[in-house]
């Protein structure tokens, strides 16, 4: 193809290409942050995803996508694959570190992505958290579920009345009883005993 142009524009062709490449790669960049983002809306309305949740998962695959992105670009303008390999694993041993550092966190936050996809309970409803099977547990009403701790408005016990906060991950270890939400949860306690 370069034969056919005058020999001053031969020096032009490389560059042209690279930049015309990274540019598509750009475009396609934005295009998948583009579905991902309508794919992750219509997921979020289907499964009634919260706010925080969605947007946490949005930013995940934004950041997987910039630095695919990103790599790719690099490899276009030639980067050495060993200086690639290089940054990557001595970013991804910091971020080990630093996700053991916040373990705790990222269990909680995990544990309330379960809490709204199997759905154990759901605002409104009354759940015990048993202690075993023979001691009552920590007892009320759903009031709030964010991406730490799930609130509790308290029902029985020395503290009825007040706001009790539960870290979401205590949820899957424990046994759980559920009192839907509309039922009448205080009937459904005295006709068990």
């Amino acid at each position: 193809m370069t034969r056919y142009l005058p020999p001053s524009m031969h020096t032009w062709i490389n560059p042209l290409s690279i930049a015309l490449s990274i540019a598509l790669i750009l475009l396609v960049a934005w295009l998948l942050r583009l579905l991902m983002r309508r794919l992750l809306a219509r997921l979020g309305r289907h499964y009634t995803l919260p706010g925080p949740i969605e947007l946490a998962i949005r930013r995940l695959f934004n950041f997987i996508i910039g630095s695919v992105a990103l790599v790719v670009i690099l490899d276009r303008l030639n980067v050495d694959a060993k200086v690639l390999w290089t940054a990557f694993t001595g970013f991804a041993a910091v971020g080990a570190v630093a996700f053991f550092a916040a373990w705790s966190v990222l269990s909680n936050i995990f544990c309330t992505f379960l809490i709204f996809t199997t759905r154990p309970f759901r605002l409104g409803d009354q759940i015990e958290l048993l202690e075993n099977g023979e001691k009552p547990g920590l007892k009320g009403r759903v009031h709030d579920i964010n991406l730490i701790y799930t609130t509790l408005h308290e029902i029985g016990g020395p503290a009825e009345g007040t706001l009790m906060q539960i870290p979401n991950s205590l949820f899957f270890q424990r046994g759980l009883r559920r009192w839907r939400h509309g039922d009448n949860a205080q009937d459904a306690i005295e006709g068990d005993g």
